[in-house]
């Protein structure tokens, strides 16, 4: 589904009294994520993504402003030193 350009109009009670709510998310359900992330498992793919230390944040922004960056950004929490 699209997205619309018009407002949607809902006339119902139980959504009125907080008995029900309406949500969408812009990655899916749960089921069309699990049933991306088995396809992903079924075809061997793997995320590209560049690990790095706390340390490197202030590079990793100077890169973005670059237009220096070919892979995800994943920063190792546990990896780093930071009691410094």
């Amino acid at each position: 589904m699209g997205a619309i350009n018009t407002p949607l109009q809902f006339v119902s009670p139980m959504v009125m009294l907080g008995k029900e709510t309406i949500t969408r998310s812009f990655i899916g359900s749960m089921k069309e994520l699990e049933d991306m992330l088995e396809f992903w498992r079924e075809k061997g793919l793997k995320s590209m993504i560049e690990m790095v230390k706390m340390d490197y944040v202030n590079t990793i922004l100077q890169r973005l402003e670059k237009n220096d960056v070919r892979y995800r950004f994943v920063i190792d929490v546990a990896g780093s030193k930071l009691d410094q």
